[in-house]
């Protein structure tokens, strides 16, 4: 058998499967130098350090807000309180319609990432309020997740959370909600079907709401995951607040810009951006920074 000399090409080339794979030059096969090769390897070894800075960027509020004992890791759901918390005013001395929307965190490790919302409402004269929310386990065999009932208090923990209130709303302002509300709530089209992340979850139903009734005015904390999905096939919507557009490919990525968002960047459901309406960074698993008074 003759074997000739390679020239000075395939000495200084690798062919870079061959090089990986350990087999054999074989001629006629594109080939790289091993300059070239190197400027890959680093090229990727510099894209990989990004991939890893940024999530750990994002990973840095839920851990800080774990370090902190912000989320209580050992609780027991089964013993955990659900008292009000005094925020709704009292129906049998306001008689006026109320519409409130709450936000709590989520319970467990879950909380360091995310909190779980609803919206709890009572007509003019109405001795109850009614709560509307998506709660995931009532989706198990193929049941409907919405919940609406006037058996829970409409402030109270969840699951030991103590809740905010970031939407409140009184008088004829609540009304004009009211009048929308059951019908926005029966729209919604993920009644059967529940995820925690990306969604469509608790955050979800509630944006849903907020873009159903533009008169509810509704701007959800960046840490409401959830909130950015959209039904499949859908990529572009109006943002919860009825004030910008967003852009959402199923709530794992996308962007927002509206009066009352910002602008709001959603990479893997965590969302981290800024707002010059009210100055504030939003920051994942800690939300806006400085927080609302």
């Amino acid at each position: 058998m003759h074997l000739e000399r390679p020239g000075k090409r395939d000495i200084d080339s690798v062919f870079l499967p061959d090089l990986l794979s350990g087999t054999m030059y074989t001629p006629g096969r594109v080939l790289l130098s091993m300059a070239e090769l190197t400027t890959i390897t680093i090229a990727s070894a510099r894209m990989a350090g990004w991939l890893i800075l940024l999530v750990a960027l994002l990973l840095s509020g839920p851990l800080l807000m774990l370090a902190l004992g912000r989320v209580p890791l050992h609780g027991d759901w089964r013993t955990a309180t659900h008292r009000s918390m005094g925020l709704a005013p009292d129906p049998a001395t306001h008689r006026e319609a109320v519409v409130q929307v709450y936000a709590s965190r989520a319970f467990g490790w879950r909380g360091a990432f995310a909190v779980h919302s609803w919206l709890a409402a009572k007509r003019a004269n109405a001795d109850r309020y009614t709560r509307y929310e998506v709660i995931g386990w009532y989706a198990r065999g193929g049941g409907s997740s919405v919940s609406i009932s006037d058996s829970s208090a409409p402030d109270a923990e969840w699951y030991g959370a103590a809740p905010s209130v970031i939407r409140d709303l009184r008088g004829a302002d609540a009304e004009t909600v009211l009048a929308k509300l059951p019908q926005a709530a029966a729209d919604y089209p993920h009644t059967t079907s529940y995820r925690v992340w990306p969604g469509p979850n608790s955050n979800t139903f509630v944006a849903h709401l907020g873009r159903e009734i533009p008169e509810l005015g509704l701007t959800l904390p960046s840490t409401a995951i959830g909130k950015d999905y959209l039904p499949v096939g859908r990529i572009l919507a109006r943002t919860p607040s009825g004030t910008g557009l967003q852009l959402s490919l199923s709530g794992i990525l996308g962007v927002a810009v509206g009066r009352d968002e910002g602008l709001e960047l959603n990479l893997l459901g965590l969302v981290t951006g800024f707002d010059l309406r009210h100055p504030a960074i939003k920051v994942p698993g800690i939300g806006r920074v400085p927080g609302d008074s």
